[in-house]
């Protein structure tokens, strides 16, 4: 199924080829002023539909976030002093293990959050786990020992989360961006959902 950018995409790349061929026409029949206006609506909407491709790629991975949901299962298991692995079980039904050193499970997430013009084109607050590390419960421990950290993040061409950062014309249609992080205590066997909200992530033991 297509993505809403995807589909506005699409409806301005057609709209820019038709805008392209009037003034191709109005080139043969020497309407000048027609053909810079249909060329002039040409390139617009061409940039347009470059725009919205580019937010399709760089917003491939996020998930749509209307509520509090299930981001992932966590299944912790210690593997030694200050080491670890931890199982993710993700709702699409990919899994991922991770050897982690640590006496603490870390994860943090990209969120986007949309204005409301971006709304009504069909974007609205999404999110991207982004990486899974080991956290010593010590300063000292932190500094000295062995550290670990893995992306989760999908890999694409360019990445929403950055482009916001780097490029101010995306102001006009994100809202905010920013992190969120959460770490749970890794000691002994237990398992966890990995459940976030627009407020942010939470790990919750799935023991009741």
């Amino acid at each position: 199924m297509l993505s809403p950018p995807v589909i506005i995409a699409i409806l301005f790349a057609i709209s820019s080829i038709l805008f392209l061929s009037s003034g191709i026409v109005a080139l043969k029949k020497k309407r000048l002023l027609g053909m810079a206006v249909n060329l002039t609506l040409a390139m617009l909407l061409f940039s347009l539909a470059g725009l919205f491709c580019t937010i399709a790629i760089a917003t491939q991975g996020y998930r749509a976030l209307t509520h509090e949901e299930l981001a992932a299962i966590v299944k912790i298991q210690p593997t030694g002093p200050k080491s670890f692995n931890a199982r993710f079980l993700f709702p699409d039904g990919r899994e991922a293990t991770f050897d982690l050193a640590g006496d603490e499970l870390y994860v943090d997430a990209h969120i986007l959050k949309w204005k409301p013009i971006a709304n009504l084109l069909g974007l609205h607050t999404a999110y991207e786990l982004d990486r899974v590390a080991g956290r010593y419960s010590k300063l000292q421990d932190e500094k000295a020992n062995v550290r670990t950290v893995v992306t989760i993040a999908q890999d694409k061409p360019v990445d929403m989360f950055n482009l916001r950062q780097r490029y101010s014309m995306f102001k006009l249609l994100v809202d905010a961006e920013y992190g969120s992080a959460t770490f749970i205590v890794a000691e002994k066997a237990s398992e966890f959902e990995l459940r976030i909200s627009t407020t942010g992530l939470l790990l919750r033991s799935t023991a009741r």
